[in-house]
């Protein structure tokens, strides 16, 4: 088998990386820049200069610049939904433990990423692969809550539309903390206050 192009090859001198790890070092460097000086200054051809790569390696990962923002919102996403299965897999199994884990993990991811997401999501806006990404998303954390919360709401389970009021409650809180509107601690408080209302709603 013939190689690849020089300019296809990673710098002589520099550590081979599998195909993982070099997209997972490329994210790592993209969500630096995004806090240094902000999604709209993010390229392609300067995620690779600050990588110290070549740039068909990078395009070879992600395509276009919004390629590239989809993948930041996948991994942010990715990440939520790991650190909330760890803590439901390691806590208690009571409503008031289920509940902070959910407010829990909702709100340290977005303090975590805070002021990158809103950048990455006003980059692409009225893309409509961000728009299905964004409610692919929205539909599996809804239904990820509903399953967790399930063993302690009434026979009918918990509505849709209650679900959705919660997910725009969690986003405002989050948010809210990460500008320094509320603390960190109201926030996660009143979600997990509203997410034990809703299963004593649907109890009711």
């Amino acid at each position: 088998m013939s190689s690849p192009p020089p300019s296809d090859r990673e710098p002589l001198g520099r550590q081979r990386l599998t195909r993982d790890e070099r997209r997972h070092q490329l994210l790592a460097t993209a969500w630096r820049m995004i806090g240094e000086v902000g999604p709209d200054a993010l390229s392609l051809a300067r995620l690779a200069e600050q990588a110290g790569i070549t740039k068909p390696l990078v395009y070879g990962h992600f395509g276009t610049r919004e390629g590239l923002l989809a993948a930041l919102y996948r991994d942010f996403d990715e990440r939520q939904t790991a650190t909330m299965d760890s803590a439901i897999a390691s806590g208690d199994a009571t409503l008031e433990a289920r509940a902070s884990v959910i407010a829990d993990s909702y709100v340290e991811c977005v303090l975590r990423q805070g002021r990158e997401i809103p950048g990455i999501l006003a980059a692409l806006a009225g893309s409509p692969e961000m728009e299905r990404l964004k409610r692919d998303y929205q539909l599996a954390f809804i239904a990820k809550c509903r399953a967790i919360l399930a063993p302690f709401a009434g026979p009918a389970g918990i509505g849709t539309a209650a679900l959705w009021a919660m997910l725009g409650s969690a986003n405002a809180l989050s948010h809210a903390a990460a500008a320094g509107d509320i603390g960190d601690d109201e926030a996660r408080a009143e979600l997990r206050t509203i997410l034990i209302a809703l299963v004593g709603r649907s109890a009711a």
